[in-house]
């Protein structure tokens, strides 16, 4: 056994043994998606890349009346939206993606979660667009740059903690993010790749034990982010050769 929570539920190396840390959100939820409903979010996604935005929301659209059950053209829409600064029909279609996948989609949980949050004030105009530009960035040095600046701005946006504790170099100042981070009211998704993160930093500090008390409560919490679980069920793996 590598641990056992405060319910008495269990995890063993078995448990472990498949882990792979990773989730291809290409074929999730795909199981029986009509072959029209794949070209068109393909068509789609290749009208977006040409920034032919309104044909992509066009095609999407169509992709999702001939497979409704699919979250990946609702998700698109989503980002699409964002693209065009219709937030409001971002957020409607971020949401309606994740009621298809309850433990996440991508990135749909922070989508929803910021851009809630940005409708009732509690963050500025354009925070959920501005993050996801980060993913873009490839100069680490401007993109920290950005986070810092963030951060400043809107000092209660967790996910900019998270972004920030992975650019550090340094233990103890990303373990400081991620603390800042988990008291900003997290999204789950935020929440666990924080979480996860700092498992590996006390596991480095030589705190094995709370390291695998972090992961083992990922794993074993039903609510955690399918993404988030299969992460974490790899890092415990790892930690506890």
């Amino acid at each position: 056994m590598i641990y056992r929570d405060g319910n008495g539920r269990e995890l063993t190396e078995a448990d472990l043994a498949n882990a792979t840390g990773t989730v291809n959100w290409s074929i999730a939820g795909k199981d029986d998606v009509p072959q029209k409903a794949q070209v068109l979010h393909q068509q789609a996604r290749v009208a977006g890349g040409a920034g032919d935005y309104k044909m992509a929301l066009n095609l999407l659209s169509q992709a999702n009346k001939e497979a409704p059950d699919w979250p990946y053209p609702l998700y698109d829409a989503g980002f699409t939206f964002l693209l065009t600064g219709e937030t409001n029909k971002a957020l409607e279609n971020y949401a309606a993606a994740l009621r298809l996948a309850p433990r996440g989609f991508f990135t749909a949980i922070t989508a929803v979660d910021t851009l809630k949050r940005e409708k009732q004030g509690d963050l500025p105009p354009g925070t959920y667009k501005q993050f996801v530009q980060w993913e873009w960035m490839e100069n680490p040095v401007e993109k920290k740059r950005a986070v810092e600046s963030m951060i400043r701005q809107t000092p209660n946006f967790a996910p900019a903690y998270k972004e920030l504790a992975s650019l550090l170099d340094d233990d103890v100042a990303s373990l400081q993010a991620i603390e800042k981070g988990l008291t900003h009211k997290p999204d789950a998704e935020t929440r666990g790749f924080l979480l996860v993160n700092k498992s590996l930093i006390l596991s480095r500090q030589d705190k094995k034990e709370q390291a695998v008390q972090i992961l083992g409560d990922l794993i074993l919490n039903p609510a955690t982010p399918t993404d988030i679980e299969q992460i974490a069920r790899s890092t415990l793996a790892d930690i506890s050769r």
